[in-house]
């Protein structure tokens, strides 16, 4: 991360070095936390020699510098699931850093224009990480840290503007095709457009538009907790986007959470033992239906 920094702050000319070792970084720091918990958990579920030498019984395995382990987005999704709620950055957020990380290391190609914001990526994923190592932020970004705050800052204060501009537009939009209308008539039009979410393959989930008060829609993945404790056990919808047919607000995973509990996890009325093959014991903690 150190030499990600120092390639930074040299400018352009340096981006591409910058970007491949920043996402190296959050590679190693993402499988630092798992592999804490246990080896096991950072190496390729499909190379039984890798599981061997995760689990102690390296001897009867291929040499360890064969061993395989998994890479940036997969260390990132089992990270999310084991701290859900904590990471900033989700899946679909992900895809600049290990796009411009992948396109750097194998074809020297990535889009120069979006380095700032692929870095500020890495920085809010990784801090939440070294709260579960306990890793200082100080000690890990060294002189670097008032540049990360800075990053940080004023990436988080251009999604506000985003977010602000974005709720602008929507309430023109509800007002010039409902603002004539009466009450009645605007409420019978209303639930005739918004009752049913939009074809999509995601699952949906109902949720009031912070921009015009209508009915509109969050799709997500979904989650399935069993013996989380009472507060968590259940099938849970974990938003990256919602519509509103009303308004036409659009908003992305990486906005949601300027949006009040938009982000938030949405406990569906599913019943979790509908998402649990035949071959699985009901005793795991989290399945997810893919």
């Amino acid at each position: 991360m150190s030499a990600a920094l120092a390639a930074f702050v040299e400018g352009p000319e340096s981006f591409d070095f910058a970007v491949h070792h920043a996402g190296i970084a959050t590679e190693h720091l993402l499988k630092a936390y798992l592999a804490g918990l246990h080896p096991a958990l950072i190496v390729d579920p499909r190379h039984f020699d890798s599981l061997l030498h995760a689990t102690g019984l390296g001897s009867h395995a291929a040499p360890l510098t064969k061993a395989r382990t998994i890479g940036l987005a997969e260390a990132h999704e089992r990270v999310v699931r084991l701290i859900p709620r904590k990471i900033p950055i989700d899946k679909k957020a992900l895809e600049p850093l290990a796009e411009a990380r992948n396109g750097v290391a194998h074809s020297a190609i990535y889009d120069s224009t979006q380095a700032e914001a692929v870095f500020t990526i890495c920085l809010r994923l990784v801090d939440p990480v070294l709260e579960e190592l306990k890793i200082e932020q100080p000690s890990y970004w060294g002189p670097y840290l008032v540049l990360h705050d800075k990053l940080v800052d004023e990436q988080v204060r251009q999604e506000r503007v985003t977010v602000e501009a974005l709720l602008i537009k929507a309430r023109a939009m509800f007002k010039q095709r409902f603002g004539h209308l009466s009450d009645k008539k605007r409420d019978m039009v209303l639930t005739a457009i918004t009752s049913q979410p939009r074809v999509t393959i995601s699952r949906e989930a109902p949720k009031e538009c912070p921009a015009c008060g209508s009915q509109g829609w969050l799709a997500g993945e979904v989650d399935v907790y069993s013996h989380g404790g009472a507060s968590r056990e259940g099938v849970y919808l974990t938003p990256y986007e919602f519509h509103c047919a009303a308004c036409d607000l659009e908003v992305d995973s990486k906005l949601l959470v300027h949006l009040g509990d938009l982000d938030e996890d949405v406990l569906l009325e599913d019943d979790p033992y509908d998402f649990v093959g035949d071959d699985l014991p009901m005793d795991e903690d989290i399945y997810r239906d893919q």
